[in-house]
């Protein structure tokens, strides 16, 4: 299906985004994603990815830092040839209570989150406005549709993910291109795996369906919005919660 295109990944080295990497890989797709210091896991990421028979390529990039997002682009762009898919999945968690929050904690999250995404899709999306295709899938969070206490600076970044992909939608749809978000509930990530045993039972019997879902779940459905079934599909946010959020 994704034969001979390129995905490029923020945040590929584990949970979602590696899940997602796999995924296209065995779809077709070449695939470039980032790292901040995890430089074992990425080099085995790459060995994983090049044994569906596509090439891989890792780089060492902070998400938060304009220069070295956009020099990593550059060199997406001299070793694949161009950029077809973009998934803007990297974020951080800091949770605390809005009391107690200092500046640091707060930008932190806005600035990786939130700026993180800026500054990926905006080295991207002239090319993709210049060959008139493209598809963009950002993940966001349940959090940032229905707030979670102690979560203020995350849920904003989360929120805003969402406005900025109805907007950008509204803004290249002529141009063939797509932007969707995907809004995972609790997802069994590492992030979720250390979470204490009281907290992760209370927060189960919120679920319908019983039980967390799974990276290869949000993978899932980033190949059904990348594919050719979902080509009316544009600005929209699809929630994988289990059923913990619906409302009547």
């Amino acid at each position: 299906m994704l034969k001979n295109k390129t995905a490029v990944i923020s945040g590929g080295t584990r949970g979602i985004g590696r899940a997602i990497a796999l995924r296209l890989a065995k779809l077709g797709a070449n695939i470039s994603f980032n790292y901040l210091k995890s430089k074992d896991a990425a080099k085995s990421l790459e060995g994983e990815i090049s044994s569906f028979g596509v090439k891989a390529k890792a780089y060492q990039a902070d998400i938060k830092d304009n220069a070295a997002v956009s020099a990593w682009v550059k060199n997406i762009k001299e070793y694949f040839g161009s950029i077809d898919i973009l998934i803007n999945n990297a974020g951080i968690i800091n949770d605390k209570a809005l009391a107690l929050m200092t500046e640091p904690d707060w930008k932190g999250i806005i600035d990786t989150n939130l700026g993180g995404i800026f500054n990926l899709t905006h080295a991207v999306i002239l090319d993709f406005i210049k060959q008139k295709s493209g598809d963009v899938v950002n993940i966001t969070s349940i959090s940032g549709i229905v707030g979670t206490p102690r979560q203020t600076n995350y849920a904003a970044t989360k929120a805003g993910i969402i406005g900025f992909t109805k907007s950008l939608a509204k803004e290249v749809g002529s141009y063939n291109i797509r932007v969707n978000a995907i809004a995972p509930g609790f997802i069994e990530t590492d992030m979720v795996k250390g979470l204490k045993d009281n907290y992760r039972e209370e927060q189960l019997r919120q679920i319908p369906l019983g039980r967390f879902g799974k990276a290869e779940e949000v993978a899932q459905v980033a190949e059904f919005l990348l594919s050719d079934e979902a080509k009316y599909i544009t600005g929209q946010v699809l929630v994988m919660d289990g059923g913990m959020t619906m409302v009547g």
